[in-house]
């Protein structure tokens, strides 16, 4: 395990801003997760679990508690048929790495979650999703250290209460209270992904002439499309899609069709408005505010090119939703979490 000591957060998280934490633990081996949630025990410290800090904003204020990280590595076949392949990864494993291993190996079901930045022990947190797929679709299982127990749980999908954007691990009572070891996927074996694909998808393969939706060639395009809109967040300070996408009720929809704003109907019938299309027809599209910039090319991203404080970002976030509640009547959501500092702006 290591230990480090007042680390800034601006170098743990990718929109590259926050002050320091007391302490930063890198666990790396099992038995090195109850030795460093005793230690913030016997301090009396508060402690807050990352992964590759890709959907985590800190404040200048910093945290003053112990930062877990997970390192643990490793990807294992548990069983394998002519049909499917039950595969785990530990939660410290680089989540493209892992889409990229399943790939090469024809598996398929996560090969549309390409290039998403973050860790195997963090996309379950979210229920990351992407391009038709969403990681509960092909998750069965996690194993986690209960903070509150202090004992190695199997928590298994019909207990995680998968949502969009929202499970029991970052929603609710149990927010934060487990570490993620590892995730058990069942993903399909000679098996490729099926039409119809989002249009964007849809688009790139017709026009590079690919009809083989194979797992590799799905990546290849995902991976394409996404270098094209979207700015890599080792580079570029930036924390992915900044705002959630809003879904609908009847009564939202109606008063949206009303206002004309273009609706999303997903395969299972769900209504949802893009919000970064809101932004963009707001006029936000490109605008540079407080040191923060919409991106130019993906309006739900928002790129840190001058901002030195948190409040900065707090401000342009404030500006961008501001402005579409007034001109559309619809109230964006932040995606991204904000490590709690005790005087952090919501």
């Amino acid at each position: 395990m290591i230990i480090k000591e007042n680390v800034p957060l601006s170098t743990l998280t990718t929109m590259r801003l926050g002050g320091p934490a007391r302490y930063v633990f890198e666990v790396e081996e099992l038995k090195d997760i109850p030795e460093a949630f005793k230690f913030a025990t016997t301090k009396n410290l508060p402690v807050w679990l990352m992964g590759g800090g890709a959907n985590t904003l800190a404040t200048d204020a910093g945290f003053p508690g112990v930062v877990i990280i997970n390192k643990i590595k490793g990807i294992e076949v548990i069983s394998e048929t002519s049909d499917e392949v039950v595969v785990r990864a530990f939660g410290g494993e680089i989540w493209d790495d892992f889409v990229a291993w399943t790939c090469e190996r024809g598996y398929s079901g996560i090969e549309a979650l390409s290039k998403i930045p973050g860790t195997v022990g963090a996309a379950p947190v979210q229920n990351i999703g992407a391009y038709g797929q969403e990681i509960s679709q092909t998750i069965e299982s996690v194993e986690a250290y209960d903070t509150k127990t202090g004992e190695l749980v199997v928590i298994g999908i019909e207990d995680m209460k998968m949502s969009y954007r929202s499970t029991i691990f970052n929603t609710g009572k149990d927010a934060g209270r487990y570490f993620i070891v590892s995730a058990t996927f069942v993903l399909e074996n000679e098996e490729y992904m099926e039409q119809p694909f989002y249009n964007s998808l849809q688009k790139y393969l017709d026009e590079h002439n690919v009809t083989e939706y194979s797992p590799k060639n799905i990546r290849a395009a995902v991976s394409a499309i996404r270098a094209e809109k979207l700015p890599d967040p080792a580079t570029t300070p930036s924390a992915g899609s900044f705002f959630k996408n809003i879904y609908l009720n009847d009564e939202d929809a109606a008063k949206a069709e009303k206002k004309g704003i273009k609706i999303w109907e997903k395969p299972d019938g769900k209504k949802m408005i893009n919000s970064g299309y809101l932004i963009e027809s707001a006029g936000l599209k490109g605008k540079l505010l407080h040191g923060i910039r919409v991106s130019s090319k993906a309006a739900l991203v928002l790129i840190n090119e001058s901002a030195h404080a948190y409040s900065d970002l707090a401000n342009a976030k404030k500006e961008i939703v501001d402005t579409v509640r007034e001109k559309y009547g619809f109230t964006l959501e932040q995606e991204p979490v904000v490590i709690p500092d005790g005087k952090a702006e919501e």
